[in-house]
């Protein structure tokens, strides 16, 4: 029997043919351990929570986890968990009342990329060069283009929002799960998109933008078998999970007795076992 212990982190992913899955587990002290998950597909997982939750960012212990790892200091006073990260167009460092303004110059005035993916429907989203193409596989897209490039966080929330008028910017993780999804041919999409808010676009004040290569990135996933029904599994209401593997796909692990979003419990200590 494998088994390994520590404090959970988000799946590491790769694209290659197959998305390639990694559980990642801290020590609290820097380290990290890793093993490689699409050979375990087929065999039984078991998940124990030992009931202790560590921040990702200072490591402190804390009673409860807030924004998929952070202890409620952390996530009150770091620029990383404040609105502005989940709604880009509501930053507010031009008013000087950034939470760390430094951060904020080294990861939001960097370019970013408005995108649009097929996850169950058409979704358009945004995220910097360094997460493509992580970004799309945590959210479990099987396709996804990018669209258009700017030059720092804000623009590409004015562009989302400018197309959120009437393409959706979230996914409906439950049909994702079961593999609900549309044949989308993404380029025609993508095509559609740009003549229709061209002129939205260009109305928007000072926006500076390059319209990228219609090229879409494809993305298969390691399941032998998706739900029909999709029941969620937590770790606080059951501490020990066990069941077989039949998937990975997003941030969640598909067992034969529910789902789980790892992503969801960074920093939970946990040991992992299969056989």
């Amino acid at each position: 029997m494998l088994s390994l212990a520590g404090r959970l982190r988000k799946m590491g992913t790769e694209h290659t043919a197959q998305v390639s899955y990694e559980l990642k587990l801290a020590d609290g002290e820097g380290g990290l351990q890793s093993l490689a998950l699409n050979p375990l597909l087929g065999k039984v997982l078991s998940l124990e929570f030992s009931g202790n939750i560590h921040c990702i960012h200072c490591e402190r212990k804390t009673n409860k986890s807030f924004a998929q790892g952070y202890c409620y200091p952390c996530f009150k006073k770091l620029a990383q968990c404040d609105t502005c990260i989940v709604k880009p167009e509501t930053c507010h460092y031009h008013l000087g009342t950034c939470r760390e303004p430094a951060w904020g110059e080294a990861h939001c005035f960097k370019e970013h990329t408005v995108y649009l993916a097929s996850t169950t429907g058409l979704k358009v989203g945004i995220t910097r060069e360094t997460n493509m193409p992580t970004r799309w596989m945590d959210q479990g897209a099987i396709a996804a283009l990018p669209l258009i490039k700017v030059n720092n966080r804000l623009a590409s929330g004015l562009v989302e929002t400018t197309l959120g008028q009437t393409i959706k910017d979230k996914t409906a993780w439950q049909r994702m799960l079961k593999n609900e999804v549309e044949d989308l041919d993404l380029v025609k999409e993508a095509q559609q998109v740009l003549t229709e808010y061209q002129p939205q676009l260009t109305a928007l004040d000072n926006l500076e933008y390059e319209t990228l290569t219609l090229k879409p990135l494809f993305f298969d996933y390691p399941v032998l078998e998706y739900p029909t029904k999709v029941k969620s599994l937590n770790l606080d209401k059951t501490p020990k999970i066990e069941g077989q593997l039949l998937g990975i796909k997003g941030q969640y692990l598909l067992l034969d007795i529910g789902v789980i979003n790892l992503r969801k419990y960074a920093g939970y200590e946990v040991r992992f076992s299969a056989h």
